[in-house]
């Protein structure tokens, strides 16, 4: 079943995947005439635009406040708002394209970014932010990755959000132990082990080993050896000989270093088990702050980026970033692009971010007060933002991608873990699996 799942889904992106090639090529004017799409227009630039929020609910009040922001300077505009749920966002989407009734705006994760581009129905968006007061405002490394994960070097969405992977690590156990902050990964290993004492239930590190583990493993491996890209030209280096013996090094943490219960932990189930006992480190993303703060105490713990290379170096994956769309049936694209314009500015990205406990795409928005006095925050904007920062790009774009690095593999890194399978096996398994679905979406395209 599996499998069939895969090839619908590939069936149905194929045509799509190779109509957006002119898209590509021209990055902006291209008239849209995929099924169940307009090109719209520009409009009067005043009236109504609607706008979908990808995470309904959840997001709901602070979407409304920037709204009733936006309409108090931009009488002229009425926004409306529409609040999706994130587990139907992608599905929603894909019904209005291929039926109508899409919004002028809408919220797009890099999750779902390259399948709702490759349907044609976004517009390319460099041309509206070379001449907007948006240039050279927002992250260059982030873009980095939005372009990315919509498949090539064109801009399909106003990045506005991204988290940032964290190693959260407890100061009070560091400071006993004398140890120096995990700041390198030659500091993360040493502190791994002396914080081990197994007879006392106490261990340097906890390890997620269940569901939405292949995205940290990844993280991992990568920071330590320092390789920048995931491919080199079509194949990729995930199973590069480097990568093989940094992944033996991080698994070899398992059960030595780690509870045993890791092998199955969530990251709810990871993060409540780090913050109840005594173990030294987790790595997590700024979402579980909140939780460590209410559990531990502010002078017990501290949040830095993913540990650099002995250099200096930080080599990371790219996280999901959200942004917003500027779909190309809007009959109003001059008004909505100035929602987007608006909402992506220092001040409104900042107020969504400190609501939402993200780091600002917007440089100035990342320099206010509460991310400095938020620790983790700011240590993640400055990593982000890093001259010495090189962004591994995860290929969001291929259709296989959240099947590859979730049902396809999660069991066998378990098995890596258990000792059931190497780590060569299981990161050959994945390049073989990735360099099939990355030559099938180049067929496709072209």
């Amino acid at each position: 079943m599996k499998i069939n799942i895969r090839r619908s889904r590939r069936a149905a992106l194929a045509v799509a995947l190779g109509s957006v090639l002119a898209l590509t090529a021209t990055a902006c004017g291209d008239d849209g005439s995929g099924s169940g799409k307009s090109k719209g227009s520009e409009g009067s630039g005043k009236g109504e635009i609607t706008f979908w929020d990808n995470n309904g609910g959840v997001r709901t009040d602070i979407w409304k406040q920037i709204i009733a922001d936006f309409e108090a300077k931009n009488p002229d505009i009425k926004v409306k708002y529409v609040g999706i749920p994130a587990a139907s966002a992608q599905s929603k989407y894909d019904t209005a394209i291929q039926g109508g009734g899409l919004p002028d705006v809408g919220g797009v994760g890099t999750a779902m970014l390259a399948e709702i581009a490759a349907q044609g129905a976004l517009e390319p968006l460099d041309g509206r932010l070379e001449k907007s007061s948006l240039n050279g405002k927002l992250s260059q490394n982030v873009l980095g990755t939005s372009k990315a994960a919509g498949g090539g070097d064109v801009l399909y969405h106003v990045p506005t959000s991204v988290n940032n992977g964290t190693l959260w690590y407890r100061t009070d156990l560091f400071k006993k132990a004398g140890l120096d902050e995990p700041t390198t990964w030659a500091a993360f290993y040493k502190a791994a082990d002396k914080l081990t004492d197994t007879g006392k239930n106490q261990f340097g590190f906890t390890i997620r080993g269940g569901e939405g583990s292949i995205a940290p493993a990844l993280d991992a491996v990568y920071g330590q050896t320092g390789i920048t890209s995931f491919w080199n030209g079509d194949k990729t280096t995930v199973n590069d000989p480097k990568n093989v013996a940094a992944l033996e090094k991080y698994v070899a943490l398992y059960k030595k270093n780690t509870p045993s219960a890791d092998v199955n932990n969530d990251f709810t189930k990871m993060v409540a088990q780090w913050d109840s006992g005594t173990i030294g480190m987790l790595s997590h993303n700024l979402g579980s702050y909140q939780d460590h703060l209410n559990a531990l105490g502010k002078d017990k713990f501290r949040g830095l980026p993913n540990p650099t290379l002995d250099d200096g170096t930080r080599v990371q994956v790219s996280n999901p970033v959200d942004g917003l769309g500027l779909f190309k049936a809007s009959k109003n694209k001059a008004a909505a692009w100035k929602f987007i314009e608006f909402a992506a500015s220092a001040a409104e990205n900042s107020k969504f971010n400190e609501s939402a406990g993200q780091v600002p795409v917007n440089v100035d928005a990342a320099q206010d007060d509460w991310i400095q006095q938020a620790e983790p925050t700011k240590l993640a904007a400055q990593a982000l933002n890093g001259e010495n920062t090189k962004i591994v790009q995860l290929p969001y774009y291929l259709p296989d991608w959240n099947t590859i690095s979730k049902a396809d593999n999660e069991p066998n890194y378990q098995k890596v873990l258990l000792g059931k399978m190497t780590a060569k096996q299981f990161l050959d398994t994945l390049a073989d699996q990735l360099n099939k679905a990355q030559a099938e979406w180049k067929q496709n395209r072209g």
